[in-house]
C-alpha cells in the first residue's frame, strides 16, 4: 500500500483566523494514483488546530468569537509568567492560544473513495491559526491503493 506525504505551508495573517485547506488536499489527492484509502491531516503546532466544518463566513466569525470566550486573552494564566520560565527572548504571551487549540484537534482522517474526499456536502477541512501571524506547516499523508 503506497504512502505519500507532503507539507502544506501557510503564512497566517491574523492573530486568530481560519483557513480552508480542502482544495489543497483535493489537489494533492488528484496528483497521486490513490483511488481508495485515507488522508491524514496533522497540525504541527501547539497553537493551531484542525476541524471539519462548514466554510461559511459568518459561521467562521462565530467560531472565532466562541473560542475567544472560552479562553480570553486578557485572563490570568500561569503559562504567561515568562519571568518564571526558561524561554526564548521572543516568547509570546499565548496561554489562551494553547487552551483554544485544546478545544479543537491536531488531526483529521478522511476516507478517500474513488479518488475523492468522502466529505459531506457542506464539510471543509479548516485550519485554525490561534497565535498568529506566523509561518505554519500542516502535514498531509495519503495511504491507500
Amino acid at each position: 500500500m503506497p504512502i505519500i506525504h507532503k507539507l502544506i505551508e501557510i503564512e497566517t495573517e491574523q492573530k486568530i483566523n481560519i483557513y480552508n485547506l480542502t482544495t489543497q488536499i483535493k489537489d494533492f489527492i488528484a496528483s497521486t494514483s490513490i483511488n481508495n484509502g485515507q488522508v491524514l491531516i496533522f497540525s504541527r503546532h501547539t497553537t493551531t488546530a484542525l476541524a471539519i466544518n462548514e466554510n461559511e463566513v459568518r459561521l467562521l466569525e462565530d467560531i472565532k468569537v466562541f473560542l475567544q470566550k472560552l479562553a480570553p486573552e486578557s485572563d490570568k494564566y500561569l503559562h504567561n509568567d515568562l519571568h518564571l520560565r526558561d524561554v526564548p527572548e521572543d516568547e509570546p504571551i499565548n496561554a489562551h492560544s494553547h487552551l483554544m487549540a485544546m478545544m479543537l484537534s491536531t488531526s483529521e482522517i478522511i476516507p478517500i473513495v474513488d479518488g475523492k474526499l468522502a466529505l459531506g456536502t457542506w464539510q471543509s477541512v479548516l485550519f485554525f491559526e490561534l497565535d498568529g501571524p506566523r509561518k505554519r506547516t500542516v502535514f498531509v499523508q495519503i495511504s491507500g491503493e
